[in-house]
């Protein structure tokens, strides 16, 4: 492994402020560029670099290549008291599927459950910031999404399938955090490719094989040949499932059409799939929340096998995460600082403001 590079701390009020600065130099509107920030720093806080402010350039290097519209608004369509349909437009992805889940939260309130199918969009971060929208609105949630091919299917070797992030939740009890699932179907997440390849690391071998099949730690091989599925058949039939739920019934791009957010050939043309849950349906608020904290600390209090130190609730990690760079500041290397100013100067924006 390369050796470690020195950090450099930002504050997540900073990357906010910046972020917005870059958008809406580049023609987004106000409200659009602070849910993008939102959602992008919010992955930096949680730990999720490879989804955080690092994912800009990509972005406005897609604006200035004329196939993602920053000026796009999402739109609503109504189809029954409970379904609603969101065009992105070709817009970003984050003001869309956030129009998706305030939709469904909307009418899970009134009716109990909320579905909103999302066509025409774009890569929208980490999905775990969407279901902390739910999860902040006393909600549950499922937010599936469809990617750009990177994962062969079982038996195949050639790239057909995204590695579509599988995201629920739901809220805590008392003493408890709230459950936040965030998975891809791989063994690992192809934006964690990215970042090794950034901070010149190497991958773990059983990550992705080269474009001659081969196991590979080198990323930028591993970017030319295709992530592994984890679990084998199980990874790649979640992929499917996701392109089922998010492209398919959509109406967007699916079965391997997908584009990409670092191809600049032609739009996006993602599809999200959102659900909402009011998880008092069956029974009192007061008695779901007592059942997750049972649930919980059930858990967590599980016999440890042996070297392990701590069982943790899944989000809970991430959730720690957050609230130490809340009070020290989200980390990134030199280089990571670099590519963000580069952008700052084509668009005549302030550098990014970095703690001392």
């Amino acid at each position: 492994m390369a050796q470690e590079a020195r950090t450099i701390t930002v504050r997540h009020t900073a990357a906010e402020q910046f972020v917005v600065a870059l958008l809406k130099a580049s023609g987004v509107s106000q409200k659009n560029a602070e849910i993008t920030a939102r959602g992008l720093v919010q992955a930096d806080l949680r730990g999720v670099e490879s989804h955080g402010i690092n994912r800009i350039p990509s972005y406005l290097s897609r604006i200035r290549n004329g196939v993602l519209d920053p000026k796009a608004e999402p739109t609503l369509t109504q189809v029954t008291p409970v379904v609603a349909q969101v065009n992105g437009n070709n817009g970003f992805g984050f003001p869309a599927v956030h129009l998706a889940m305030e939709t469904a939260i909307s009418m899970a309130q009134s009716f109990g459950i909320g579905m909103v199918s999302v066509k025409h969009s774009n890569h929208f971060g980490m999905s775990a910031w969407i279901v902390r929208q739910a999860v902040d609105a006393g909600m549950m949630s499922l937010v599936f999404t469809n990617s750009s091919p990177a994962l062969p299917v079982w038996g195949g070797k050639s790239q057909l399938m995204g590695v579509s992030p599988i995201a629920c939740g739901a809220p805590g009890g008392g003493s408890s955090i709230p459950f936040i699932l965030d998975m891809a179907p791989s063994v690992a997440a192809r934006g964690k490719i990215y970042k090794a390849m950034r901070r010149g690391e190497k991958i773990p071998q059983d990550w992705a094989l080269d474009a001659e099949g081969k196991p590979t730690d080198d990323p930028e091989k591993a970017l030319q040949g295709v992530m592994l599925p984890m679990g084998g058949p199980k990874g790649s039939a979640l992929a499917i499932m996701m392109d089922v739920f998010s492209g398919v019934l959509s109406g967007s791009a699916f079965a391997g059409s997908v584009t990409g957010p670092y191809d600049m050939s032609k739009p996006g043309d993602v599809g999200h799939f959102i659900v909402a849950i009011k998880p008092d349906l069956f029974m009192s608020l007061d008695d779901f929340r007592q059942r997750m904290d049972v649930l919980y600390q059930r858990v967590v209090g599980s016999d440890k096998m042996e070297g392990v130190e701590k069982i943790y609730f899944p989000g809970e990690i991430e959730q720690l995460t957050e609230a130490r760079r809340l009070n020290d500041g989200i980390p990134f290397v030199q280089g990571e600082i670099d590519a963000l100013n580069a952008e700052a100067e084509k668009l005549g924006v302030p550098n990014i403001q970095t703690a001392v």
